[in-house]
């Protein structure tokens, strides 16, 4: 029997499975009503992955949103046709880049870039996303995208695989960005291996694996699950008095004081999470998304 459950479970997702798949699996652990993932991972990649019960599948745009941090794989001299090692190749060629040249072409991709998004990936046209399309065998024009990587540093080079770390901003394909970086050394690359290690916040080493999570007696296993507003950590955080959490929380927009513009996470005086409010350029604090037991969580508040 599936229960009502509110949280966020940080998983360890293993390579080889679906992302919805590791959902599933943690859902029916759990025995959770409802639940959603705050960031797909590629079958090929392992890592970080929140699964959000509940109300915390309200949130989940705050952790698409976020930043990352993965350690790539990246190989060179081999190009395939959906920039990992599961596509089929497309070209063999000689690696003749020494260390300047590897640093020189990293340098390229670092700050703000403009990225085409590849084929093999989930973004729809006409209603059907663009790996039907490419497994179909059609390509489609892609618009590039402007992206940002905060960090692309290579930890080791083992012959010809880097081995890279890279933080970057929501949409940043890096199996597109280890084809781009082949095509500026001039050999073709392709990811061999991925693993997102940070996001949102959080970091893989708070997560759990999902054979260790089956491990555990059912108790254990909603033990691990973190309060909903963990998502909002890197918001600013607005406490309201008792008149104005109850008027917040039955929707109804406060007076911000002198809060900045921007979103913000709404707690009552004791604490409790309300939801997520906007503060407007008018100085009122306005709610954009609110938990579903706000309004009796402070009615006698």
């Amino acid at each position: 029997m599936r229960r009502a459950l509110d949280g966020v479970l940080l998983l360890d997702k293993p390579s080889g499975i679906t992302s919805n798949a590791a959902l599933q699996q943690a859902r029916r652990l759990l025995g959770a009503a409802k639940a959603g993932h705050g960031g797909t991972l590629d079958p090929l990649a392992s890592g970080l992955l929140a699964i959000l019960f509940g109300e915390a599948t309200k949130f989940a745009r705050f952790a698409l949103d976020s930043d990352k941090t993965y350690l790539a794989a990246v190989r060179l001299g081999i190009a395939t046709a959906t920039g990992d090692a599961e596509g089929e190749v497309l070209a063999r060629r000689p690696v003749q880049a020494d260390a300047a040249d590897v640093a020189a072409a990293l340098e390229r991709f670092r700050g703000e870039i403009e990225q085409v998004p590849p084929m093999h990936s989930a973004l729809k046209r006409e209603g059907r996303p663009l790996y039907a399309l490419a497994r179909a065998g059609l390509t489609v024009e892609r618009s590039p995208r402007r992206v940002r990587i905060d960090e692309l540093a290579l930890l080791e080079r083992a012959g010809d695989v880097l081995h890279l770390r890279v933080r970057c901003s929501k949409g940043t394909y890096i199996r597109q960005l280890a084809a781009d970086l082949g095509e500026a050394l001039g050999c073709g690359a392709h990811l061999v291996a991925l693993r997102r290690i940070e996001a949102g916040g959080f970091t893989v080493d708070e997560a759990i694996g999902l054979d260790d999570l089956a491990g555990l007696e059912r108790r254990a296993r909603q033990a691990r699950l973190l309060p909903t507003a963990r998502l909002l950590d890197g918001l600013p955080e607005v406490r309201l008095g008792a008149e104005h959490a109850r008027r917040f929380a039955r929707g109804q927009p406060v007076s911000a004081g002198a809060r900045a513009q921007g979103s913000c996470r709404v707690l009552a005086g004791d604490g409790a999470f309300l939801g997520v409010g906007v503060v407007g350029a008018d100085g009122q604090l306005r709610p954009e998304r609110l938990l579903a037991g706000a309004a009796a969580a402070v009615a006698t508040g």
